[in-house]
């Protein structure tokens, strides 16, 4: 018979509902505990997703039985926190993206993972969509020829309070770290770490960036084009440009979508894809074989990529002038002026 994962969620916003509406469609998944700094809101959330524990304390929430791996969902500035907190008793976790707001703090997580010998994992979902498998498959294919440039954009409109999450800086707020990753993601997947990297950032009246222009220039000649916003909302498709073709990414190409493979001189061809979920389940689904196979980490999404993908971060934000005082001033991350020279010689 197979094992049924008993999952404890930690912070019960918006993604976290999600998230548990996705467990719900895995057979051998449930949702075991849940956490809020609100009894509450924790009780109104159990009850939603039938929880059999609850807890007003995410310390509370460590001495529960039974419980298998914990997904935590609060704001970026506590991922660090959170996560060690589980580590240290034992309790794989699932951390949401960012992993945490500088390299210095995934530093520390990686290393509390290690020490105790518990799986860790970064919650960055469009990892393991099916979309994003057929692309890697594609390129690997040979469907498009040799890479040259990845183009990706994400950007919506939200209504301004400087008391929100989004445009709180003492909370990680900013396009680049919830949004803007993404683009980041996709080019570190696809072309790896770039030799070159210009960025600006529209820093608005809550000290938060609303906009990040990224340029990446990388060993060949090949480039990466990447755009964020919460002020604006944008196209939010991705190409990855090849030297026989390209592949698009459709709107919004972060989640559960399509894609087109355009070749010359042949006509545009469609892939679909068939979701009974929010497409959260795939990351579920791989810290699940990963806890099955005894591994500490996925090979998917890797302790190395994670860091390296949060040093890309932290340069952008160091060249953009983005900052986050608290976390940064005991982590040597320095922010620079904006470079407005965009050349990429």
């Amino acid at each position: 018979m197979a094992k049924i994962y008993n999952w404890g969620i930690i912070g019960l916003g918006k993604i976290a509902h999600k998230f548990a509406q996705d467990i719900q469609v895995i057979k051998n998944a449930r949702i075991h505990a849940v956490a809020s700094r609100s009894m509450a809101k924790a009780k109104e959330f159990g009850a939603q997703y039938n929880a059999p524990h609850c807890f007003g304390s995410y310390e509370a929430l460590m001495d529960c039985p039974d419980l298998d791996v914990v997904y935590i969902a609060t704001p970026h500035v506590y991922h660090c926190e959170h996560t060690i907190l589980c580590l240290k008793n034992k309790i794989p976790v699932l951390c949401e993206k960012p992993f945490a707001i500088n390299a210095a703090e995934v530093r520390k997580m990686i290393s509390a993972a290690s020490t105790n010998k518990t799986f860790l994992m970064e919650a960055l979902w469009t990892r393991f969509l099916p979309t994003t498998l057929k692309v890697l498959e594609l390129i690997e294919s040979g469907a498009i020829g040799e890479v040259q440039t990845v183009k990706a954009d994400f950007g919506f409109k939200a209504t301004f309070d400087s008391k929100s999450r989004l445009f709180d800086q003492s909370l990680g707020g900013g396009s680049l770290l919830d949004v803007g990753i993404y683009p980041v993601f996709l080019s570190l997947l696809i072309l790896g770490k770039p030799s070159t990297v210009k960025a600006i950032a529209s820093i608005g009246k809550s000290n938060v960036d609303e906009s990040c222009g990224m340029l990446m220039k990388y060993p060949h000649n090949k480039m990466a084009i990447l755009h964020s916003s919460v002020v604006n909302k944008t196209a939010t498709e991705a190409f990855i440009y090849g030297s026989m073709g390209t592949i698009r990414i459709n709107t919004r190409w972060h989640e559960p979508t399509s894609i087109t493979l355009l070749q010359e001189g042949k006509e545009p061809k469609d892939f679909f894809f068939d979701f009974d979920s929010n497409g959260y389940r795939y990351e579920a689904e791989e810290v699940q074989r990963c806890l099955a196979a005894n591994q500490l980490m996925s090979n998917l999404m890797s302790h190395n990529f994670s860091l390296d993908l949060i040093e890309l971060l932290d340069e952008i934000r160091m060249i953009a002038g983005i900052q986050y005082p608290d976390q940064d001033k005991n982590n040597q991350l320095n922010p620079k002026k904006s470079d407005s020279n965009f050349s990429l010689n």
